[in-house]
């Protein structure tokens, strides 16, 4: 789900997360007036090319972002997420460490620690979790989600069976919402928060095609 959809249409959610943003119905009008508006199918169409053969074996296989206190962070995205650790680094020299997480049947992970690493690299749309040692301990550490001034990430998304069935398991676990499936004209999706305050979709891919 693109972010700018849901970050930027106070009015197609009926949330106010940026009292400043221009709303829904103001840039519908100002598109109509040809001061701003969004590509045309034809014209994002134009801009590809056939990818070229040397990329064939590229893949999508990590995003990054900073971690408060890993001691927070894996029990979210294993118990609440269903997530696996797939890798650990560690890198005393430099003080901090990386946390592979996915959505991988463990049972194929290697126990040798090469194998292991070079097997999680392989991966697809893994989180690389990253902790510099000691920001635990730091009750004025926090990180810019980008969510707010000045916007940049938006949000992962997580592709689930029932979305409704999956808020009732968080809400039992106590997590934390931006949007609930119930709220605003986008029925259906959901906006959760991990530890940090990054935001994590909640969706169906059927559903989301009905919209």
């Amino acid at each position: 789900m693109p972010s700018s959809l849901f970050l930027h249409n106070y009015d197609a959610f009926g949330c106010v997360f940026d009292l400043h943003h221009v709303s829904l119905l103001r840039r519908s009008a100002i598109s109509r007036m040809g001061e701003a508006q969004g590509l045309t199918d034809m014209e994002a169409k134009q801009l590809l090319k056939l990818p070229d053969a040397e990329t064939k074996d590229f893949i999508f296989q990590q995003t990054m972002y900073r971690i408060k206190d890993p001691r927070a962070s894996i029990p979210f995205y294993n118990e609440v997420l269903g997530m696996n650790l797939l890798c650990k680094l560690d890198f005393p020299e430099a003080q901090f460490s990386l946390y592979f997480m996915g959505y991988e049947n463990i049972t194929n992970q290697p126990t040798d620690k090469k194998q292991c690493t070079a097997w999680a690299m392989s991966r697809k749309a893994t989180l690389e979790l990253t902790h510099n040692w000691g920001t635990e301990s730091d009750p004025d550490q926090k990180y810019h989600t980008g969510n707010s001034e000045p916007r940049g990430f938006g949000h992962i998304g997580i592709m689930v069976p029932d979305v409704e069935k999956a808020c009732e398991r968080f809400d039992k676990l106590g997590v934390e919402y931006i949007k609930r499936p119930e709220d605003g004209r986008m029925k259906g999706l959901a906006f959760i928060k991990d530890p940090d305050g990054y935001w994590i979709e909640i969706f169906n891919a059927t559903k989301v095609a009905g919209l």
